[in-house]
């Protein structure tokens, strides 16, 4: 038997099957009120003819697209596309889609706020979100199920999935001073944002309980990337001559690591350098770079959970999930022990 959809209904299969439309339709909707031999041949009917579900006509029925909105940061940075691939794998499984939308702080493609206004997809996850997103206010507006991942903002009332990013920032400072690094300096991190500002507290806060300040010079703010780290790495590296560095991304590390190469400097016999994600180019033998680790895989796969229950559940209470950190050691500090 074959067949097309574009020729094929519910009433067709209904009849070759020789059940009525409204057990096709149970069928179509994984319902449990059909029988299994019943469910079985109505099954088998619409694999014979090639039918497929007409998705615009189930997302009227059910007000599900079936699609998740994910806003993600610049994808140069690692952490991203493999927060991406543990959030599409876990889609996949559900029979789900995505949509994504790249940001640098603001979205400019009309067509995220289009969606989220047009209810085109049923909820969305911020990878990166900010107080000046345009889609952020949008998904608020208008009641959209969101959930905010890794960055967080104080006043917004949402789901949020984060690191420990102050006990991520204080273990490196602990790490420093166990090894009796005190000349130190800490990069990037706007106050804007959640996650570098806690990261950068949490390190400056404990060099304070030590009786150690860091002048302004010895903690820039900047964006999270290779360029900024290649930038204040050549600076700091050349006036203030520390012993360690702390970068609060990965790929800000990156770029301190080549700053001291080409001051001549070696790592980690003249300094020590410590990132933050464990991004999988951290373990790389070239890099070889200490780095605080974030549960990625749980924080995407619990994201996913938390918007898929307020999809379900829109009044249950906020929920917010904070995940422990661990410091992994590498070449980048001369494997020098934790404790």
């Amino acid at each position: 038997m074959t067949g097309s959809q574009g020729l094929l209904g519910v009433k067709d299969i209904a009849r070759l099957a020789s059940v009525s439309s409204a057990t096709v339709s149970r069928v179509l909707q994984g319902t449990t009120r059909v029988s299994d031999e019943t469910r079985t041949r109505v099954e088998k009917v619409m694999a014979e003819v090639g039918y497929v579900p007409n998705a615009l006509a189930s997302a009227m029925r059910t007000r599900r697209t079936g699609i998740i909105g994910v806003v993600t940061g610049q994808l140069t940075n690692p952490w991203y596309p493999l927060m991406l691939e543990t959030l599409a794998k876990n889609l996949a499984e559900q029979d789900l889609s995505m949509n994504v939308w790249v940001s640098d702080g603001e979205v400019t493609d009309e067509s995220a706020i289009n969606a989220i206004r047009s209810r085109a997809i049923d909820g969305v996850i911020f990878l990166t979100a900010l107080r000046n997103s345009k889609a952020l206010p949008a998904a608020l507006e208008y009641g959209l199920p969101l959930v905010l991942v890794n960055r967080k903002i104080d006043d917004v009332e949402s789901d949020h999935v984060v690191s420990d990013n102050i006990a991520g920032g204080r273990s490196v400072a602990q790490y420093f001073l166990k090894h009796g690094r005190t000349n130190v300096a800490v990069i990037g991190g706007w106050a804007t944002v959640s996650t570098g500002r806690d990261r950068r507290q949490g390190f400056i806060s404990e060099f304070a309980k030590a009786g150690i300040e860091l002048d302004k010079e010895q903690a820039p703010t900047t964006e999270f990337s290779y360029s900024a780290g290649l930038h204040f790495g050549r600076t700091i590296l050349r006036d203030k001559k520390p012993q360690a560095v702390f970068c609060t991304t990965d790929v800000i590390a990156f770029g301190v690591m080549d700053a001291a190469k080409e001051l001549g400097l070696r790592v980690p016999e003249d300094l020590w350098v410590v990132g933050y994600d464990d991004i999988p180019m951290a373990s790389w033998g070239a890099l070889n770079l200490t780095s605080v680790r974030q549960s990625m895989d749980m924080m995407a796969t619990t994201a996913l959970e938390l918007l898929m229950s307020r999809i379900a559940n829109p009044n249950s209470p906020f929920v917010q999930q904070v995940f422990d950190t661990e410091l992994i050691v590498r070449n980048s500090t001369g494997f020098a022990p934790i404790s």
